[in-house]
Parts: C-alpha cells; structure tokens; sequence
C-alpha cells in the first residue's frame, strides 16, 4: 500500500483547487512525507521544505501558478514545490550530475519563475514583475516567499522600501510578500482570536469599508483626517498584538508602506487558505501585501525537529533513525583546520576577532565563539556590512578575519576595494569553498575569487594547496598588518598532510617547489586545491619519460616573478593550473612571462574553467567539466610536448 495514495492521486497541479480543505490536509500530509523520502536518498536541504509544506499547498491551490509568478527566496525550501510541479519522478536526481538543481532555476520548469540560491533577492525580482504585469495591462500577481534569515539581507529592504513607495503613492502593486518566519514561537498566534482577527482585517468588507473610509476622511478637515487615520492604524497593531503587549513587526512593514497581515500559522491550513483568498480577490488599492507566516523548520520529522539545524543540509539518511549516512565523519576539512589554526592564533593574540555572514557552523567560527563570545560576530546576511564593519575594527587596531563563502563574497565586492584595499586596511579575508563545490552548483561555485580579488590593489591573496599550508597561512596573515589579505581555500576534506602544532609565517609572494627534474621538458605549476592533480599528472608524464618540475605558486597575488622566471628559463614547456575563472594567476604569470620576453621559445598553457558556469556533481565531475582535472592537464601536456 502506498504511503502517499493522495499525492498520488493528484494528477495535476490545477486538480487542488478542486479540492475540500479535509483533501488538502491530507495531500499536505502525502508531500510531507514524500519529501523526506527523496531527501532521505539524495541528501540536500530538508529542514527548510518540511517547514513549508503547508504553505506551498495553499500558494498552489489559491494562486494561478505558473501564470502568478511565485519566488521562493534562496530556494532551499523547494523540494515540495518541486515534487508538486511535476517533478516528482525525478527527485532521485536531485543536486546530482545532470539532475534536477537543489534550488529554483528558470530552465527546469515553467512553475520556477525566478533562479534562487543566493538570499535576499525575492521581493526585488517579484517587485519587477508585478510591475511588469503592470505595464502590459495584466492581472497578474508576483509573491516572494522569503525567510525571516533572508531578510537580514540588506537588498530585501530596499525592495521593501521601493515597493512601498508604489502604495503610498496611490499606484498598488499585484505584489505579495510571504515572511516565513521559522524561528519565532507559534505557540499564541494559533489561538482562535489571532486566526479570526487575521481573517477579518484581510477580507473583502473589511478592505472596502477601510477604503471608503480613507475617501470620507480626505473629506474632513487635516486635523481629523489624521486622526482617522491614526486611529485605524492603532486598531490594526492592537489586533496584532501578543498576550504581552510585543508586536510582530506589523508597524514595521506598515511605515514601509505594505498592508501587513499576521502572525498566521504556517502550518494551519483553516488559517492559511482563507487569507490567502481574500488577498488573491480583495482591493488593490491597498497596495503591497505582507503576510507573516509562522513555521516551524524540520516540521512534521522528530530527528529534524530536535536536531540544533533542524536537519538544514543533510547527506543521505535513515528514514526511520534519521542517521546520516557520512562517509568520512572523522576527516579533517579545510573548514575545521582553518577553525583550529584561528582559535590557536587568538590564543596569542587578543587583537584577533572574527567576522562571519550568517555562517558561524559553515565557516567553522561556532567553534571560536565558543571559546571567544565576545571577539566573534555574526552579522546576518549582510556580507557588505561584515565586510566594513571589519573595516572599522581594523582602524582601531584589531585584527579582523572575516570568514565568507566565495560565492557570497561577491555580493561585498564594493565594500572590498572602497572601504577596505583603498584604504590598506589589514583585513583579513578567509574565503571559504573557494573551487568547486559539488552538489549546490553552479549558484555556489567559488571560482570567481581569484580573478576578482587578484585585479585590486594593496591586496596579498593566497590559496593552500594542503591543510598544512592553510595552517601556515592562518598564522602569516595574523602576522601581517601591512595591508588586506585573502586567502581561498576549498570545501570539503583535505589531502591528509600533516599539521603541526605551530604554524609558519610564509614569505609573502613566494612559492615553492614541490619536485624537480634538471632533464627541463615542462613545468607545471598550479595554486590552491589542483596541486594533488597536478602532481598526479606530473607522475604519468615521468612515467612516460618526460622530465616534470612541479611547482606550488601559493601566491595569486603577488606572483612569485623570481619562481616564474627561472621555471621558464629552464624548461621547454609551462602549465599553469587553478581552480577559477580566467582573470586568475594564469593571467597575471603570462602578462609578467610576455614583460620580460620570455614566450619567444617557451610554450605556455593556462588551464582554467572553461567559459560556463558549471553545474552540480562531485566535485571531481566538476573539474572534469571545467577543464582542470589531471586528465586536462595531462592532455595539454602532451599537446605541446
């Protein structure tokens, strides 16, 4: 007997507005539980989806998807929305090699309206279609569904601030904004009189008889009308008022210009459907909606309910233990090294402090915060922000590390070269799933840092090649204090080397060499995460009788010109290998090699991603793609020797 016989029955998405609230119910409960088990094989983000089962029934049944565009902000909470938008069958693919993408994106089905995966971008992308539906002379609703997390970004105000503007001024939008609130308590807004009062501030007589009487009050003299006004506002916040007189933000939202609505249980059906309606069919005069919704992550599956990350990003699982299947849970990570090296520098060091972006368990600082509460600092997703506030600690004599994933420092680029290089402050800048990145994709990629990083000036960027060089990198950049510094280091585990107890105080631009042979047929130098594939390569082509000098460049920024001019001197051939765009280290060693008219009888080849952006698989099938793996560098070997 199956486990799910009403998802099952549903055909077609346009079939659950057919359906009674009882058969709704019972389809919300299938897709729970259809959901576990497609994550529960592929692994991804599962807590999120369980928290929003509910409410992606109720946006499908009340809305005309995919002709109402629904933008679900950073999209891990998508899988549902995915295995009702008929992608059921192929959730076994799911963040797999040439399967289905673990967030939204545009050219896997009609229903995914906008490409997510980066937070806070929702209520600017819903905004401009709304507005476009606007301007075509459509009926048309635009809904960002957005996590309280999100709106921690910077960018989600500003869509709030532009949209609310379009209210005041008397031109309202077809925009709708859901705020999934998972992380406050629903334990009083469930009661009966939160329900019926959300219900009667969003219905119909209650928005008409509101508006006729905005119409009376500009009537009346300014000193009444303003008090009208006041008064109705007042209503409205003591409504939404809690049993201790807190409110939840409605005041807010309502400065801002939206019509606010809420709280309101993410999980009540009774509560959610009716809302939903009168918001689909009330008076758009009222301008931008917001409806705060709260839900619970890890919704509906114990170990996901009582787990610290409610089961935000798990591997594969046990349905009925909820166990994860790790394959390596004792293996030491660059993330962890990184971790242990900063916590050992602190140890000598109290100027040191640490920044991050809503990522304290990602970029491993939760283990420093244990230890050091008061140097730690977790900004929310505001990159822009921790990157000046770290700025402003770095004037003042502290010694900043801000601990950013590669793909999300991109959205700090400004704050980098206005607030930090121009100003040779030492910041220092630990970039963390530099490289490839397996499952999350191309939206998660870090192969941009070194092409945009290497390009500005007073900035030293280095990337290890093992955990021991990261070690020793930790340790050179809270030595130096002469400017900023970055360095880039990939996710996941790394090679195995050792690492000592003390870290060493690198040269700055210098390299090294890993191994070398007098015979000078080619030189393969590489930076960061390729040195295990370069030396591998280098290893075939000895084999094969060629003489191979391997060298570990450390430094895209500055190059070691010393390393690179004796290198090309002595060999016939040069490979230069990293894990980035172009833009990178290739760039800058041909653009010093052609300076110093060293390319008239040496054959050089930059091996870089090739020019696409680099969907989900391992890690390994990703280099691959892109270019760079060991059989990549083997092949241009043995093309110019």
């Amino acid at each position: 007997m199956s486990k799910t016989p009403h998802l099952d029955a549903l055909i077609d998405l346009s079939e659950l507005k057919s359906k009674n609230l009882s058969q709704l119910k019972k389809i919300a409960d299938d897709l729970r539980t259809e959901t576990i088990a497609a994550v529960s094989k592929t692994g991804g983000h599962l807590g999120a989806g369980l928290g929003v089962v509910e409410l992606t029934v109720a946006i499908h049944s009340v809305f005309k998807t995919p002709e109402d565009r629904v933008i679900w902000d950073v999209g891990h909470q998508t899988y549902p929305h995915k295995i009702l938008t008929g992608r059921r069958a192929d959730m076994a693919s799911l963040r797999q090699a040439g399967g289905l993408s673990g967030f939204s994106k545009r050219s896997e089905s009609e229903y995914d309206a906008f490409g997510t995966a980066h937070s806070s971008t929702s209520i600017s992308a819903a905004l401009g279609m709304a507005k476009a539906s606007q301007l075509k002379g459509e009926r048309r609703f635009a809904i960002a569904v957005i996590g309280d997390g999100a709106m921690t970004g910077g960018m989600a105000y500003e869509a709030l601030n532009h949209a609310g503007q379009d209210g005041i001024k008397g031109d309202p939008s077809n925009l709708i904004v859901i705020l999934n609130d998972n992380n406050m308590s629903i334990d009083f807004p469930t009661g009966a009189l939160s329900a019926t009062l959300s219900r009667v501030v969003s219905s119909d007589p209650y928005l008409g008889l509101r508006s006729v009487a905005k119409k009376v009050a500009s009537n009346l003299p300014p000193a009444i009308e303003n008090a009208m006004r006041g008064g109705e506002a007042f209503m409205r916040r003591t409504w939404q008022a809690d049993k201790d007189g807190g409110r939840h933000g409605g005041e807010l939202f309502s400065a801002l210009g939206f019509y606010y609505l809420g709280p309101v249980d993410g999980h009540d059906l009774d509560q959610l459907l009716p809302i939903l309606q009168n918001v689909r069919d009330g008076d758009r005069q009222q301008g931008p909606y917001l409806i705060h919704v709260l839900t619970e992550k890890g919704k509906g599956y114990r170990p996901a309910e009582i787990a610290v990350d409610k089961y935000h990003g798990v591997a594969s699982f046990d349905v009925q233990t909820g166990e994860q299947k790790k394959s390596s849970p004792n293996a030491k990570t660059y993330t962890s090294i990184f971790s242990e090296s900063l916590i050992k520098a602190a140890e000598k060091d109290t100027k040191i402090v640490a920044i991050t972006a809503a990522m304290p368990s990602g970029t491993g600082l939760n283990q420093f915060a244990k230890i050091y509460p008061d140097r730690c600092f977790d900004v929310g997703i505001a990159e822009q922000h921790g990157v000046t506030f770290g700025a402003g600690l770095a004037c003042e004599g502290l010694k900043p590390f801000v601990a950013i994933y590669s793909t999300f420092m991109q959205r700090a680029y400004d704050q980098i070269i206005h607030d930090v290089a121009l100003q040779n402050l030492p910041v220092r800048f630990c970039i963390d799933r530099a490289g490839f990145v397996g499952a999350d994709g191309a939206t998660h990629q870090g192969v941009f840092d070194l092409a945009y990083l290497s390009c500005i000036p007073n900035l030293i960027v280095m990337a290890p090649s093992d955990e021991a060089e990261l070690a020793h990198m930790i340790t050179t950049a809270a030595a130096y204090n002469d400017g900023p510094i970055a360095i880039r280091y990939p996710r996941g585990e790394g090679v195995g080397a050792v690492v000592s107890s003390e870290g060493q105080v690198l040269e700055i631009g210098k390299g090294r060499i890993i191994s070398e042979d007098k015979i000078g047929d080619i030189a393969l130098c590489s930076i960061g995460s390729r040195l295990a594939s370069t030396k591998e390569a280098a290893a075939q082509l000895q084999a094969k009788g060629f003489g191979v000098t391997v060298a570990d460049m450390r430094f895209a920024k500055p190059i070691d010109e010393t390393l690179l001019h004796q290198l090309a001197e002595t060999h016939r051939a040069l490979i230069i290998v990293e894990e980035g765009s172009t833009g990178g280290l290739g760039d800058s060693c041909l653009r010093y090699l052609s300076s110093k008219d060293l390319l008239h009888n040496l054959k050089v080849r930059t091996l870089t991603m090739i020019d696409a952006f680099i969907d989900q698989g391992s890690q390994s099938q990703q280099a691959k793609w892109a270019g760079v793996s060991e059989e990549s560098i083997l092949a241009a070997a043995q093309e110019i020797l």
